[in-house]
């Protein structure tokens, strides 16, 4: 047990976290063969296999899982500690939508910007971002899907309400009273996507059908989405939070109002262990208090 160092025990239980030799190396910053040589260094120091080999990623044994168990809070505890007496600079990486990430998110991390923090963000679909997560070339992401990903911790943090608006303009053309797919069959549709993703939930959830027309108009940014219904291009389905401003002064309008309105859950997801980087924890921490102290989205 002489060469059970530190070291392998840190690259193994990067390796059981992510449930991946190349998403460990980019988290220890080395090379997938320096992992691989440390994995199997260990293996044989114990005299047992810790990882069955897959077609993508690897499988903890029964003796991993053990392992695991008992080594993590002490190496987590050493992290802490070293982090905390050894400060660094090296910056948070953080991903999510990009009209959430800019137009709520941003503000919530100002005090710890002030405070000293480097922040650098990536902007992209969830899918995307949640492999960057689990490779380590993200520390956190805002995630619009539930992260069903080995090796990632997602905290539930905001429901995002989605609202059927146009601009008063196009509205007073709609029947008052009752505005339905028969009335709106007509009415120019502005979509983030071809395929209408977020007017297709909408249709179904409150209508209980798909939508039968296609974009009139298509912009892969929700606020220019947004900038186009305010200038009357025609309807939308938005997040209540991007439309909020533009409701309160009466630039948009609310064209359906349903008892119970489609709501897409937003997660805050974070490599499991990676809060041991005291920077990390820190924005994560910071955020889920200031996701609870929001108001509805």
């Amino acid at each position: 047990m002489s060469s059970l160092s530190l070291d392998l025990l840190r690259t193994f239980l990067a390796v059981h976290r992510t449930g991946s030799i190349t998403a460990a190396a980019h988290t220890l910053g080395l090379s997938q063969p320096a992992v691989t040589a440390q994995v199997k260094t260990l293996e044989a120091t114990l005299d047992r296999p810790l990882f069955d080999r897959l077609p993508r990623g690897v499988a903890p044994t029964p003796a991993a899982d053990e392992l695991a168990r008992r080594v993590a809070p002490a190496l987590d505890a050493l992290e802490e500690v070293a982090g905390s007496e050894l400060p660094s600079d090296e910056a948070v990486h953080l991903g999510g939508p990009a009209e959430f990430l800019c137009e709520e998110v941003m503000p919530m991390l100002a005090p710890l910007v002030r405070d000293g923090l480097r922040l650098r963000t990536t902007l992209g679909l969830a899918d995307d971002l949640l492999a960057d997560l689990a490779a380590g070339r993200l520390d956190l992401v805002l995630s619009t899907i539930r992260p069903r990903v080995r090796g990632i911790q997602a905290d539930p943090v905001y429901d995002e309400e989605f609202v059927l608006v146009a601009a008063p303009s196009v509205a007073r053309g709609l029947p008052a009273g009752r505005v339905g797919p028969k009335e709106l069959a007509a009415v120019p549709v502005v979509a983030y996507a071809e395929d209408l993703p977020i007017v297709r939930r909408y249709w179904r959830a409150v209508f209980g059908r798909r939508p039968s027309m296609a974009a009139q108009v298509v912009i892969p940014d929700l606020r220019g989405v947004l900038s186009a219904v305010r200038a009357g291009m025609g309807v939308s389905v938005l997040p209540a939070y991007l439309c909020r401003r533009d409701l309160a002064e009466g630039t948009l309008v609310v064209l359906a109002e349903p008892a119970e309105p489609p709501i897409n859950t937003g997660y805050l997801a974070v490599r499991s262990g990676a809060p041991a980087r005291p920077a990390v924890g820190r924005v994560r921490a910071h955020l889920l208090a200031a996701f609870r102290a929001a108001p509805p989205y």
